[in-house]
């Protein structure tokens, strides 16, 4: 039963490797895969499955500390997938969001390899 839980989210479609490179293009500007390593945003390391605003040497914006989100897979894609202004009206977040299907599935796999 978990491994068609795992089947069934977006990042299990994806390609870590592809979405490393993705995440070069993408995220390297303002996020570190490294664990307590912030840059303009918080460490990635960890992400899937952190609660939203969690890390205690980040300045998070309000919007994002008090939404209470949990970063699942499912989460993450509903928040890339558009504008960050749209997705949490208040973030510090400048991203326009990320359209490219493929492009999104390889990110958040890539993304759940870092922990």
């Amino acid at each position: 039963m978990a491994s068609s839980l795992l089947a069934s989210l977006p990042a299990a479609a994806g390609n870590a490797k592809a979405g490393q490179d993705v995440f070069k293009s993408e995220c390297a500007e303002c996020h570190a895969v490294a664990q307590g390593r912030n840059k303009k945003g918080p460490s990635l390391f960890g992400i899937v499955g952190r609660k939203s605003g969690s890390l205690p040497d980040y300045n998070y914006s309000d919007a994002l500390k008090n939404i209470g989100w949990t970063w699942t897979p499912e989460q993450l894609h509903t928040y890339l997938s558009q504008p960050a202004k749209q997705a949490n009206p208040g973030t510090k977040m400048k991203y326009d969001g990320l359209d490219n299907a493929k492009d999104l599935d390889d990110l958040l796999a890539y993304l759940a390899t870092l922990h």
